[in-house]
């Protein structure tokens, strides 16, 4: 029996205007976590949805266990036992954790035409026994955590009998103790003889989870090396193939500068209680805590997303009534969601959409015609300022990987010139590379005067881009710090202090 699960060689992918793959290999042994990164728009994902039958190949060829196949849809990948667990998990909420993973093979009853829950409830709990998972199967999706989610993925790719198991970007949304929780799973499936592929950004759990990485760039190959023969500095370098920014800013005390944004005793239900800060002119002050502390909700309920209970909010020292985003855009915030696909952009629109989509009324002609060359032109310059990766400002916005995406939500507040900008998880599931550039890009925002709010999950991201962090924890504040004082040790241990909150 071979040893390769997988075995792909010369790989050619392309879609209208982009060479997504070129001439790409990879391979999977029997028992091994093997880490596949790179920038985004780098491939990795599209190779993989490649191997799991979600896209066609143009050219090359894929063997599994030594023989060579041709796979034009998931189910003839997932009938060689090859499932993907996408970043966007793919279930659906109003069915249950059973129901999910049996959907469309589910077992009948009586005249056949009778869904036998009993039948897929045991088996389902016999599955999450397999991955440790105490988990009701009768429990609806909707009513559970990510990590919960997740794992109900898992027990649905073993359903199919599976060895090789494809991740992509698995731990985004997970805590550290969830993401602990996940790993001793894989190491599992690993003992078992799975194969697992591991798509992550964060290069710190490489060393922790993988035993082989491998690096591509630009669509194309470029090295596999032992996990334990390369550092995660080598595997950036191969990477980005070019130096990053990585240096520290120098944070100048803002405490003196105007009061730009300040909000008083904001509340929502137990999501958000008695929250009051300040924002100053050239600041980025960065929102640390767990999943459910409640910074989010807070945004949102400034950028007029949500209704408050009670609360103010000032704007340059007058009193701004926000009911909805549009009261917060007339004056000058802007809000970059964590969930850039449902809340940031018109996916089935163009670049140049959207970009000038939150400042429309600049672009007009007479009668409401829009200026086509104007917005192309100013579209063309954001582009470029930001080095977005695109084909052309035409492109549609589905079409970019996720860091390229994140950058048209950037352009589109910075054409509108919002003073504040809420950016919420800037980083979430993109590259060393493009976190270099969005880290460049907040500091010259503050050193031009904007007034910048960012949520991090990600303590040396906090650490390195804040000039204050306010601290959440059961939607209180719990700690305001300085950037001097800050250490990822007293973040956390704020983000931990439920019986205490303060005033900022």
């Amino acid at each position: 029996m071979s040893d390769f699960l997988v075995q792909m060689e010369e790989i050619k992918k392309s879609f209208p205007g982009v060479h997504a793959l070129s001439n790409c290999r990879f391979e999977l042994l029997r028992g091994e976590v093997h880490g596949l990164v790179g920038e985004n728009g780098a491939g990795k994902s599209t190779l993989m949805k490649v191997l799991a039958g979600v896209y066609g190949k143009d050219a090359g060829t894929i063997r599994v266990r030594g023989e060579t196949v041709e796979l034009h849809n998931t189910k003839q990948a997932q009938d060689l036992g090859i499932s993907i667990i996408h970043q966007e998990l793919n279930l659906m909420k109003h069915l249950t954790a059973a129901q999910n993973i049996f959907i469309g093979r589910e077992q009948k009853q009586g005249m056949r035409f009778l869904v036998d829950d009993g039948e897929i409830n045991r088996k389902a709990e016999e599955l999450f026994k397999l991955i440790n998972l105490n988990l009701n199967p009768r429990v609806k999706v909707s009513g559970l955590t990510v990590a919960q989610q997740q794992m109900v993925e898992i027990a649905k790719a073993l359903s199919f009998n599976m060895d090789v198991l494809i991740m992509d970007e698995p731990t985004s949304a997970l805590s550290d103790s969830e993401i602990e929780e996940l790993f001793k799973v894989i190491r599992d499936l690993r003992n078992q003889g799975k194969g697992i592929v591991y798509i992550s950004h964060r290069m710190d759990e490489l060393h922790h989870i993988c035993d082989r990485v491998t690096v591509m760039r630009d669509g194309r190959y470029i090295t596999t090396t032992p996990i334990k023969e390369i550092t995660t500095e080598q595997i950036i370098t191969q990477m980005v193939g070019r130096e990053i920014y990585e240096s520290h800013h120098l944070h100048e005390d803002t405490s003196k500068n105007e009061t730009v944004l300040e909000v008083k005793h904001l509340a929502r239900g137990r999501a958000v209680q008695d929250v009051s800060f300040e924002l100053h002119k050239g600041e980025i002050l960065g929102f640390a805590g767990l999943m459910g502390a409640g910074r989010t909700e807070t945004m949102r309920l400034i950028f007029g997303a949500d209704p408050m209970d009670r609360g103010k909010i000032f704007v340059k020292g007058k009193r701004a009534v926000i009911r909805q985003p549009r009261d917060a855009v007339r004056h000058g915030i802007g809000y970059l969601s964590e969930d850039r696909k449902r809340f940031g952009l018109a996916l089935g629109m163009s670049v140049k959409v959207n970009t000038v989509m939150a400042s429309l009324k600049d672009f007009l002609k007479p009668l409401g015609v829009i200026d086509e060359v104007k917005s192309k032109k100013v579209t063309q310059e954001y582009v470029e300022r930001l080095n977005t990766r695109t084909p052309g400002v035409e492109q549609l916005a589905k079409n970019l990987s996720g860091g390229n995406q994140q950058k048209v939500v950037v352009g589109k507040w910075l054409v509108r010139n919002s003073d504040v900008l809420i950016f919420d998880e800037p980083t979430r599931g993109i590259d060393v590379g493009a976190k270099s550039e969005i880290y460049k890009l907040l500091n010259e925002l503050a050193d031009q005067g904007k007034s910048i709010i960012m949520i991090s999950s990600e303590l040396p991201e906090i650490l390195r881009m804040s000039h204050r962090i306010v601290v959440m924890c059961e939607g209180r504040i719990t700690a305001v710090l300085s950037a001097g004082e800050g250490t990822q040790e007293k973040i956390m241990y704020y983000a931990t202090l439920r019986d205490n909150a303060i005033s900022a």
